[in-house]
């Protein structure tokens, strides 16, 4: 290993710093350092190539893929070795990202360990290649309805309400709430002409919901959040009309690169990482808070679905 001094060159900066601060905790694959942070691969493969030059870091091969870790110091290094990382614990203080680095690993390793989840997306991607008689994604969804208690249900940026009205066949009440005051009129004689009488539109923003506090059983997202200006505001406000023992449900797009779909679809953000959705809900006081990526859509540019869930 280095020299003290010459390590702390080396890790002056952040993206270094950044990377030995993650294999110091797990072994970790270039794919999943990306995810993490956000950088090209050739950049963080030129990083690891100096860490490991410099006696910091080894990799191993496991299937196919190459799995980053600290090496482990040898016993003349020992002593050295612990006051360099007492010294790098210190300074991951000075770089921000690095409380997003140990939140998005934790989920790189759940995911590993997510066995079951695995199972069921090999089933999901056979789901509907596949002919078998009586079996729909129509058929699952009413069968999982069916299974919903009577509830009060905000379906927050419901657009025309396609989704309003299939949980109105289950639900005690739905308001649904858009600040299209055309969507809310269609969506509003759509539901009149179904006869759907437990489902209100009311104009409004999810940023400022027109619903009293409290009075919610479950507060819904479907693909909304990232047309919010302040997507935690939209959080919060969900969270205070929310009863207690109410749950948020959030379904929006996974960060994504396709900057067109911000004039394509209006999009403000693109996408969000499960570590920022996970913080809303946890800031806006949410707890039990649970993410996923449920889908990915096979054609170009690939969006994927991000799941996330919470208790009031």
């Amino acid at each position: 290993m280095a020299s003290i001094l010459q390590n702390l060159r080396l890790l002056a900066d952040p993206g270094r710093l950044r990377i030995v601060l993650l294999v110091a905790k797990e072994e970790i694959s270039v794919a999943e350092l990306q995810q993490i942070l956000n950088m090209r691969q050739s950049r963080i493969s030129t990083l690891l190539a100096q860490l490991k030059s410099a006696g910091l870091v080894e990799d191993r091969r496991s299937g196919k893929s190459i799995l980053y870790r600290l090496r482990a110091p040898r016993p003349a290094e020992a002593k050295a070795f612990e006051q360099l990382m007492s010294v790098l614990q210190g300074a991951a203080a000075e770089v921000p990202e690095t409380e997003h680095d140990a939140e998005a690993l934790h989920l790189i390793m759940r995911r590993r360990q997510d066995k079951v989840r695995a199972y069921f997306d090999e089933l999901a991607g056979k789901f509907g290649r596949q002919y078998v008689p009586g079996r729909s994604w129509e058929g699952l969804a009413e069968t999982l309805l069916t299974l919903m208690p009577p509830m009060i249900v905000a379906d927050l940026g419901a657009g025309e309400g396609t989704f309003s009205q299939l949980l109105a066949r289950r639900a005690k009440k739905v308001i649904a709430i858009d600040n299209s005051e055309k969507m809310v009129e269609y969506g509003t004689e759509l539901a009149r002409k179904h006869g759907v009488t437990n489902l209100e539109y009311r104009f409004g923003d999810i940023e400022d919901i027109p619903i009293r506090s409290a009075t919610v059983d479950l507060a819904f997202f479907s693909q909304a959040l990232h047309h919010a200006q302040h997507p935690e505001q939209a959080v919060t406000e969900a969270h205070r009309i929310l009863k207690p023992g109410g749950r948020i449900v959030v379904l929006d797009l996974l960060r994504h690169a396709y900057a067109e779909a911000r004039e394509l679809y209006a999009d403000v953000w693109l996408g969000f990482t499960e570590v920022e959705v996970g913080r809303y809900l946890r800031e806006a006081g949410f707890k039990n808070t649970e993410t996923s990526v449920v889908h990915r859509e096979a054609e170009s540019p690939h969006f994927e679905t991000l799941l996330a869930i919470g208790d009031k």
